[in-house]
């Protein structure tokens, strides 16, 4: 007679779902044609994952490429498994986990509109100031504000202005870069 509570419940080890998840960011350079962005979200998409961030844009219109930014979360396991599905891809000529590049840089834009009059109008500029946003609008009733950096730094900014009036946030996604004279 086996010891049943030994075995899995399933083929698949699930011994990793113990672990910690965390943020990761992929920088994908890939062949600037019809159906590659489908292909990585489905991807993402028939697998279960999230993505938390997408940005494209072409890179280099001669060399028919694209950068793929997309920031998902999972545990090491998982995000090895992406990294390695992204890099199987035909259309993929390079995968850099930009999170684990020590020469990695991400930024991120937002424009974050606040509501507010006397003492919180003041308190607003005074913040804005303190991060480095820039004014891009203003009525009497509000602002408009431009922010770049880290995501962290855009979600504490973002956290300052919800009680001094927070109306609206919009945000474009990671960007990345490696530093370095190196070409990804």
């Amino acid at each position: 007679m086996t010891d049943k509570t030994a075995q899995p419940a399933s083929v698949y080890d699930m011994a990793h779902q113990d672990q910690p998840e965390s943020l990761a960011t992929f920088a994908v350079l890939v062949d600037n044609e019809p159906g590659v962005l489908h292909r990585v979200v489905g991807l993402f998409a028939a697998r279960g994952y999230n993505i938390e961030s997408l940005t494209v844009a072409e890179t280099d219109r001669n060399a028919h490429t694209s950068r793929i930014t997309i920031v998902t979360r999972g545990t090491p396991q998982v995000l090895a498994q992406i990294e390695a599905q992204l890099q199987k891809m035909v259309s993929t000529r390079h995968v850099q986990d930009v999170t684990r590049d020590p020469r990695g840089l991400e930024r991120e834009l937002a424009l974050i509109k606040v509501r507010g009059s006397g003492v919180e109008r003041v308190e607003a500029l005074r913040v804005s100031d303190i991060f480095r946003a820039k004014v891009i609008d203003t009525t009497h009733e509000s602002f408009v504000f431009e922010l770049t950096g880290a995501p962290s730094k855009i979600d504490s900014f973002v956290d300052l202005m919800r009680p001094l009036g927070l109306v609206e946030v919009s945000r474009t996604g990671v960007l990345s870069i490696q530093r370095g004279f190196e070409v990804f």
